[in-house]
């Protein structure tokens, strides 16, 4: 019996233990009373005010990038107090609203809602409120475009981008770019008449969710009828 339990001693002091399962930031933020939407990603280096969690909303799908900063409070009455011997509150609500994202180390500030489906452009400082379906660049930040604008601006725009990128593949590197290598270009080669030949790009991640991957599907129509004909064309150029 002696030798059972010195056995059974090594084999539980020994035995792997079942890894504690890390929290993400995200799940920080809920238990310190943020409501966050469903489908959000928050940088694990975001620095989010929780010291009035009340304060804070966040809606689905957005992503809040690296750098992220968002302040419910500011403490000027800490020079208030040298000046006039006197301690005055600051604090405001902030609200980001769905579908969010944003550019690397953007900042917001007290009292400020951002409208949904809007995107902040990086090291941007947002001051003040901004409207939905919204480009909003600049320190302090404004609205440079609606999204409809922008969306329109980047179909007449990303295709000499991404002939742009082919050619530079091929000066740099001396090797003939590869489907592979589109991972963000492919809508312009690829459609559902031929998505089983590329494999290779992540299409359906690249576009969200299913429901949006089935809706690109069914109405998407590529501008070249394959990779090799979109090739050729950027390396005319």
């Amino acid at each position: 019996m002696y030798v059972v339990n010195v056995f059974k001693h090594f084999l539980h002091k020994f035995r792997k233990k079942e890894p504690e399962k890390t929290k993400t930031k995200l799940d920080f933020y809920k238990e310190k009373g943020i409501l966050i939407g469903d489908r959000t990603y928050i940088s694990p280096d975001a620095n989010i005010d929780f010291t009035r969690p009340s304060l804070v909303t966040i809606g689905s799908d957005c992503y809040l990038n690296k750098g992220f900063t968002l302040l419910t409070h500011d403490f000027v009455t800490g020079v208030f107090r040298n000046v006039y011997k006197d301690f005055l509150n600051s604090s405001g609500k902030v609200v980001i609203g769905n579908n969010v994202h944003t550019g690397h180390n953007v900042i917001i500030l007290k009292g400020v809602t951002i409208g949904d489906n809007s995107f902040i452009g990086a090291n941007s400082l947002v001051t003040h409120s901004m409207p939905p379906n919204s480009i909003i660049v600049g320190s302090p930040a404004k609205v440079i475009y609606s999204i409809q604008e922008y969306y329109e601006k980047r179909l007449t725009e990303c295709e000499e981008e991404a002939f742009e990128y082919a050619r530079s593949i091929q000066e740099r590197f001396n090797r003939s770019p590869q489907p592979e290598d589109f991972w963000e270009e492919f809508h312009l080669f690829v459609d559902a008449s031929n998505i089983t030949d590329y494999p290779m790009i992540p299409i359906e991640k690249q576009l969200g969710n299913k429901e949006n991957y089935v809706y690109w599907l069914k109405n998407h129509k590529a501008k070249y009828c394959s990779f090799d004909t979109f090739l050729k064309t950027a390396l005319k150029k």
